[in-house]
């Protein structure tokens, strides 16, 4: 079936951040991600999904394991399970992301 950020399941997250499950299973989510200019999700780390972050369009600061890691847009980065990381807009700009889980990063969230 087709999917489009127009027709994805929508919540709210964060300061006024938006996401759009594009894929949402047990085995993997794809998630549409938009954060507002200077908004930050918290640190955290997840104890089983790995994730893949790719930039869309605007400038991220993903800071890993205490790195920190600028992404401009049609860059990515992994994150492996049980490594801390906050992702963080730091610009003016809209940031707009895919964040891919897998599996599902759904209640495996922890705080850091």
């Amino acid at each position: 079936m087709k999917i489009s950020k127009e027709h994805a399941e929508h919540y709210k997250w964060g300061n006024q951040c938006d996401g759009w499950h594009l894929v949402k299973n047990k085995q993997l989510s794809v998630i549409h991600e938009r954060m507002p200019a200077n908004t930050a999700e918290v640190c955290h780390y997840h104890q089983q999904a790995q994730q893949f972050f790719f930039v869309l369009s605007g400038t991220a600061t993903m800071d890993i394991d205490g790195q920190r890691i600028v992404l401009q847009a049609n860059e990515g980065i992994e994150v492996q399970a049980l490594q801390p990381h906050q992702m963080r807009n730091e610009s003016l700009e809209d940031v707009e992301f895919l964040v891919i889980s897998q599996p599902n990063s759904r209640g495996d969230r922890q705080p850091f």
